[in-house]
């Protein structure tokens, strides 16, 4: 990649270099509205900043890439890819190193290989407690119908030193491990995927209700022992594409759906997405910002069947231009106005 196809992801999303999690977050998701197609029907040029807003989110919400792209600027791709600095070939820290001096990856790799001629074997860490699914893979031949050849969602390989129990005494191969990004319809209706080897094209079934670091093991596709050609396991790491509306909270779905000051005051009948679909929700009169109302059972695919919930978190939208008529009769209601939300600050003391 040349210099001039850099993008700075920070400056997509308006944040500094040192923002954390949440400031990253909370500047994706009031992109992601501004310039949603729904939002903006028929402007390409709000179409091209969302999937620009969305590229970068994607990169900067997840830890692993986002320390990749501080460290290998416009080559972060190219890094996680074994034998590059960082996908578990030349264990290397590069520090401050300044890779735009490179016109291209391949320039620095050659000076690269010219400074370090031995490289240890990375050994990746630990998977928490994420939860596994186990399927056997089918050899694949032609693309068929349902299903797709996924390369630009599929991350490259990390091989682990360790193995299962009893796998070392049994002379198996080293276990693989992989990212698979796929879109929220995928993973909470569930899909089939081509997966290419390298060596072999096979067919992996993701079940409905996958999760962000789910794992799917596939087995016998790991390495290959040099002892017996007995091969390990791969394990497919998922992963989910940012969404504008969407997100979790622990088990449950959340959203967050504006209402206006009346419809807060009075209560209101709203219609709010879910991955069914629209459905109606009573707003109870005087909820407050911030407020979560439970859509029981119409949330994410539960791994044994169900579904969990969907929480709508209520957030009261103020409007910023306003009729004359609307002022009018905002400022009787703030001179008949009977209620002081301020009034415990009197008792305020240190």
């Amino acid at each position: 990649m040349a210099a001039t196809d850099f993008k700075d992801y920070y400056a997509v999303l308006g944040v500094s270099k040192t923002a954390s999690a949440d400031e990253i977050k909370k500047s994706f998701r009031r992109l992601a509205r501004k310039y949603h197609p729904d939002m903006n029907p028929g402007d390409k040029q709000a179409e091209a900043r969302f999937k620009e807003v969305n590229e970068a989110y994607e990169v900067l919400s997840d830890p692993e890439k986002r320390k990749k792209y501080d460290q290998f600027g416009q080559y972060w791709k190219q890094a996680g890819v074994g034998g590059y600095p960082g996908g578990g070939g030349a264990n290397v820290d590069f520090g401050n190193f300044d890779f735009g001096q490179y016109g291209s990856f391949d320039e620095f790799i050659n000076e690269l290989l010219g400074r370090f001629n031995t490289a240890a074997t990375g050994t990746p860490g630990g998977t928490g407690s994420r939860r596994t699914y186990t399927y056997r893979s089918t050899p694949g031949g032609a693309t068929g119908a349902g299903f797709n050849d996924f390369s630009s969602g599929f991350g490259g390989f990390n091989d682990f030193a360790g193995y299962e129990s009893g796998k070392a005494a049994a002379g198996a191969g080293a276990d693989r491990e992989a990212t698979i990004t796929l879109s929220w319809s995928d993973a909470f209706r569930g899909t089939q995927k081509r997966i290419n080897l390298g060596s072999e094209v096979i067919e992996v079934r993701i079940p409905p209700g996958a999760k962000p670091g789910s794992r799917i093991r596939v087995r016998g596709k790991g390495q290959v022992s040099p002892y017996n050609q007995q091969r390990g396991d791969l394990y497919l790491i998922v992963d989910l594409k940012p969404h504008a509306f969407f997100q979790f909270e622990g088990d449950n779905l959340l959203c967050e759906v504006p209402v206006m000051p009346d419809e807060a005051v009075l209560g209101a009948t709203i219609e709010v997405p879910t991955p069914d679909g629209k459905v109606s929700v009573n707003v109870p009169a005087g909820i407050r910002s911030g407020q979560s109302l439970r859509l029981r059972g119409k949330g994410w695919t539960q791994p044994k069947g169900g579904r969990g919930d969907q929480l709508v978190r209520i957030v009261i939208a103020t409007p910023k231009d306003i009729t004359s008529v609307e002022r009018e009769y905002y400022e009787k209601i703030r001179a008949s106005r009977h209620f002081d939300p301020r009034s415990y600050l009197s008792q305020v003391r240190l």
